[in-house]
């Protein structure tokens, strides 16, 4: 889309076209960067019920212009989680990805085990935390 640089009757107009070509660049850029947050919601129990939650809460991520992070959404598609040394190892690939996302998202009002591991990390190494419902409203 291009600016014009003339007004709706044809006369030059300078200033609307340098403040509008100057909201266009920034929505550009704000398309162009994308902060990536890591998801950290449960996993255990109802496994096939916390998939479908983890994958809305990532969904809202992308939504509000976001890279989410969502491990227990990848890991568990080759990992074990009910073997403890694979279960062990998907939570240390969990903490690396961590390192890498500017802010950790929580999500529901249950925390589990896993989250709790989690939530200490991120406290212990200074990451940003966001907490939010399960209808994704932050708190």
């Amino acid at each position: 889309m291009t600016i014009s640089k003339y007004n709706s009757e044809g006369y030059p107009d300078p200033t609307a076209h340098d403040a509008l070509t100057a909201i266009e660049q920034e929505h550009r850029a704000l398309r162009a960067f994308r902060p990536i947050v890591y998801i950290c919601s449960p996993y255990a129990g109802d496994v096939a019920a916390n998939t479908k939650a983890a994958r809305r809460y990532s969904r809202f991520a992308v939504e509000t212009g976001y890279i989410p992070i969502a491990p227990h959404l990848l890991f568990p598609q080759f990992l074990n989680d009910a073997d403890p040394a694979e279960r062990e190892l998907g939570l240390f690939f969990g903490n690396a990805l961590m390192s890498k996302c500017s802010e950790v998202w929580v999500f529901g009002s249950r925390i589990s085990a896993g989250m709790q591991a989690e939530i200490n990390r991120a406290k212990w190494k200074s990451y940003r935390l966001r907490y939010f419902t399960e209808d994704c409203q932050e708190v």
